[in-house]
């Protein structure tokens, strides 16, 4: 599965985050601790916020441990909002339109996890996805596709009920499909001003998420970076975390509709 790092805070040097700790995403992309796989070389990225309206991307399918490009961007950009990325991909071919983050407008957006039997339900996946945002459509992930159907619903204007409802209209997919597939999530999402951080599972244990400290900032990590452990706070199971504008942080729980799938008639 993939890796993800967020910050909030005052303007820092992206490296700080991504490449200088012990344990930094960048290695985390060829020696990950608490993922389903060591390896996460199937692309890396990261989005940042500066003087313009729309954030920076890069985007690579580069292995992060490999990207001169990526490193040189982390020592010299200084950002109050970031997102790195590193991807082990589970749907969707390795491409460059499939590493995270994606971007719409203002909005960034990156994931961790996978919708179960995507390959089956992908055409239904996809019209989901209102027409007016399709155009926003550049890869073939499930991470994107989740982006876009919850941008549909409402994201620019609350996130959580927007994203609580894309993962329970997921899940009712499946079980009008008769399909009792998991579905996982860890995701940041950020509108450049406030953070937004989920984790969320089907049938499954949620992928990990963490938190902890920065200045006076907030950091959120599937895996924490470094050896101080008593820094680093795991995010419940079924919650999401609220980062605000003045740094302040609220942890809610996060509940998206079930419905089973139906008993096969006889």
């Amino acid at each position: 599965m993939c890796r993800l790092v967020a910050y909030s805070g005052e303007p820092i040097y992206l490296e700080t985050q991504l490449s200088d700790p012990p344990r930094s995403l960048i290695r985390q992309s060829r020696e990950a601790r608490e993922s389903h796989w060591t390896v996460n070389g199937d692309g890396c990225g990261v989005g940042w916020y500066g003087n313009r309206e729309a954030p920076g991307l890069y985007r690579s399918v580069r292995p992060a441990w490999g990207d001169s490009n990526l490193l040189s961007i982390c020592h010299q950009l200084r950002s109050p909002m970031f997102a790195g990325h590193i991807r082990a991909a589970t749907a969707g071919e390795v491409a460059t339109a499939n590493c995270h983050p994606f971007a719409v407008g203002r909005r960034l957006f990156m994931h961790n996890g996978y919708i179960g039997g995507y390959t089956r339900i992908r055409r239904a996946i996809e019209m989901m996805i209102p027409a007016d945002l399709y155009r926003y459509r550049k890869g073939a992930s499930d991470s994107e596709a989740i982006f876009l159907i919850a941008m549909g619903r409402g994201m620019e204007t609350d996130p959580i009920a927007a994203m609580a409802q894309t993962l329970s209209d997921i899940v009712a997919l499946n079980a009008d499909l008769d399909h009792n597939e998991p579905l996982e999530l860890a995701a940041v999402h950020t509108d450049g001003e406030s953070l937004w951080a989920f984790r969320w599972a089907r049938h499954h244990i949620a992928p990990t998420l963490y938190h902890r400290a920065f200045g006076s900032g907030v950091v959120i990590a599937s895996e924490p970076y470094d050896d101080q452990h008593s820094e680093w706070h795991a995010v419940p199971e079924d919650s999401v975390i609220v980062v605000r504008p003045d740094r302040s942080m609220e942890i809610s729980p996060f509940l998206p509709r079930q419905r089973p799938a139906r008993t096969a008639s006889r």
